[in-house]
């Protein structure tokens, strides 16, 4: 699978990327593809951005809220989390996310990190969850897409995202950071620099970079994502 790279080392709105996987999935059918974006949460398709998010100290806090098209939780990512996005040729959900998880599993169990999958999409590593991972379907191709957890301000995180306390019990957790961590904090001595070149040599054998016209197809889509209406879910 060859990675895909923008042509000027330029941070993106978070949901540039988004559009970005839609792009190679409708132009090359398969690749992947490691970004980090500014402060941002984003949020499932079919879920209630009043009720997961803080909008309140979000605005007040310089925090950007979108929502994807995919499914699945309310997620906050900065600069200390990684995000991994994955276009294959298959859209059976349940085998794009063995494939997936098995190969993200394997380059950090070769970090020496005991990172195993759960029946939700998640990585584990000591029982905390890094990644959470979510799929759509677009153009053929199949489309999966996580955070990896690297260092992430917990802080800010727990500000910024409000999970019903509904879902926390029904999960025994009494708050959002005993969910997660960071792998800095698990033992992993690499920066993020260097984990991002062992989980792209992990997952890819070459290389494609896009050129100026590629860029400027993907900010048209990016702009469906940039809808008030879509934002709001109406």
């Amino acid at each position: 699978m060859k990675q895909i790279l923008l042509p000027e080392p330029v941070r993106h709105r978070l949901v540039f990327y988004l559009a970005m996987e839609e792009y190679v999935a409708a132009r090359y059918g398969e690749g992947f593809f490691i970004w980090q974006s500014r402060p941002t949460v984003i949020f499932g398709r079919n879920q209630d951005m009043e009720a997961e998010v803080n909008i309140e100290y979000c605005r007040s806090h310089g925090i950007e809220m979108y929502r994807r098209k995919s499914g699945g939780g309310c997620v906050y990512s900065d600069e200390g989390n990684i995000m991994l996005s994955c276009i294959t040729r298959t859209t059976d959900v349940t085998l794009a996310f063995r494939d997936y998880l098995r190969q993200l599993c394997e380059a950090l169990q070769g970090l020496g990190l005991d990172a195993v999958s759960t029946a939700h999409n998640d990585v584990l590593v000591g029982g905390a969850k890094v990644s959470g991972n979510a799929f759509f379907a677009r153009k053929g191709s199949g489309i999966v897409h996580g955070t990896l957890l690297y260092d992430s301000d917990f802080s800010v995180l727990e500000k910024a995202i409000t999970p019903s306390r509904q879902k926390l019990e029904s999960h025994g957790i009494k708050s959002v950071r005993q969910r997660v961590a960071n792998l800095k904090d698990l033992g992993l001595r690499l920066s993020v620099e260097e984990l991002k070149a062992a989980l792209a040599a992990h997952f890819t054998d070459s290389s494609l970079t896009l050129d100026a016209s590629d860029v400027a197809a993907i900010e048209d889509i990016e702009n469906t994502y940039l809808d008030p209406g879509f934002i709001l879910g109406k």
